[in-house]
């Protein structure tokens, strides 16, 4: 049961057919973003500050939620802002040689890919302050441009064609969208709605959910919803989801962290309009001259995996799961015995792997554990991973009791 809390409290579980019935709202591609080993969806829309506090209607933090779950917005573009910072370092380039081993040679500068592919392209949400327009015109039809200075990257999902399209390169990257009726998001998800979706999840008697007043987004009256955790041990602080008054969808979403400071997402619409797209915004026909690359059956991406919003890798059922509620951790078996390759063990990338973690030690054995200002992973050396939204204690302490 989940708590709603406001002025009266009301302690209740939100209404199934509400929610399912906001899973037909407009959907858009999206980025995987990954923290250390351990894969991290953040899909983002940019932050606008607030412009006024309007005058609504009095609304019960439940009833907020269940007017979340009616909204079915199908159409609409926009400008959105996107700005994440972890507390990654600057690692000069290097992510993207790691992330392209990661998915095993698969990145833009290994010879045989794309620098028009989604799974590279859209990584660098991960970090920094990002600008997009997006459109949807039902769930056939989105449009997610990533602006760069003096060049663009598109990813449009007509029909059964997704494209990517990287103006500065010049290259083309074309897959197939799933069969009519299912998801089409390409990776992960990349508005408020799709964030706010996953925060909801997390929703039960570990949560504190309460209105937090009004608020002006992109020129449109909006509710304030701040999520709480009532646990100890998490390194999240709070989330507030700015709720559009009349259709309900998320207009813009902020998590801060425990620890304090800037947050470590801030997504919200700048611009945003709910009338019908032209149709022209979603025809592509690749550029004369442009290298046009098919996604391979061997690359497309199995149900289970965090880019189809299957579970994460780990076992046909996903990950072990440790703990409850915003205290969980997942642990992930990896095979690799030995520990992550650091120092002499790894050459200069293993020294300066290692310099960016911590050595651990417990009843679990030995290990190394990698911290951001949300997520922190610990890789053992016996060749598991640890890792969640979780301080460092509650991580060790989990993989001791895991063990």
């Amino acid at each position: 049961m989940a708590p709603y809390d406001s002025e009266d409290t009301v302690g209740a579980t939100r209404d199934e057919d509400a929610r399912t019935g906001r899973r037909t709202a407009a959907r858009y591609a999206v980025p995987v973003a990954v923290v250390g080993v351990a894969a991290v969806t953040i899909g983002l829309v940019p932050a606008l500050a607030d412009s006024g506090d309007p005058d609504l209607p009095k609304i019960s933090a439940q009833q907020l939620v269940e007017k979340m779950a009616r909204s079915d917005v199908q159409r609409l573009s926009g400008t959105v802002k996107i700005s994440t910072d972890l507390g990654l370092p600057d690692l000069g380039g290097l992510e993207d040689v790691l992330l392209s081993g990661a998915r095993g040679g698969s990145g833009k500068d290994s010879g045989d890919g794309s620098s028009a592919d989604p799974k590279d392209r859209l990584t660098e949400l991960v970090s920094g302050t990002h600008t997009l327009r997006v459109a949807a015109d039902g769930p056939d039809r989105q449009k997610l441009s990533l602006l760069e200075r003096g060049a663009e990257y598109s990813l449009i999902h007509d029909g059964k064609d997704v494209w990517g399209y990287d103006s500065k390169s010049n290259e083309v990257y074309h897959s197939t969208a799933p069969a009519s009726g299912k998801d089409h998001r390409a990776e992960a998800p990349a508005t408020p709605e799709d964030f706010a979706d996953e925060a909801l999840k997390a929703v039960d008697d570990t949560t504190s959910v309460t209105v937090d007043g009004t608020a002006q987004v992109a020129g449109r009256d909006a509710y304030k919803l701040l999520i709480r955790p009532r646990q100890s041990g998490t390194t999240v602080g709070a989330i507030s989801i700015a709720v559009d008054a009349k259709t309900g969808l998320p207009l813009k979403f902020t998590l801060t962290p425990k620890s304090g400071g800037a947050a470590v997402v801030d997504a919200g619409f700048t611009q945003v309009s709910f009338a019908r797209p032209a149709a022209s915004a979603f025809d592509f026909t690749p550029p004369k001259g442009a290298k046009v690359t098919e996604e391979k059956d061997a690359d497309k991406a199995p149900e289970h995996t965090p880019e189809r919003g299957g579970r994460p890798a780990g076992g046909p059922d996903g990950p072990q799961v440790l703990g409850k509620g915003w205290t969980s951790v997942a642990v992930i078996e990896t095979g690799a015995e030995g520990g992550l390759p650091t120092g002499s063990q790894g050459g200069d990338l293993g020294g300066f792997l290692g310099s960016l973690g911590d050595p651990v030690s417990g009843k679990f054995g030995k290990g190394t554990l990698f911290s951001t200002r949300l997520v922190n992973a610990l890789i053992t050396d016996d060749g598991k991973v640890y890792a969640g939204a979780v301080t460092k204690e509650t991580l060790v302490k989990a993989a001791d009791t895991g063990k």
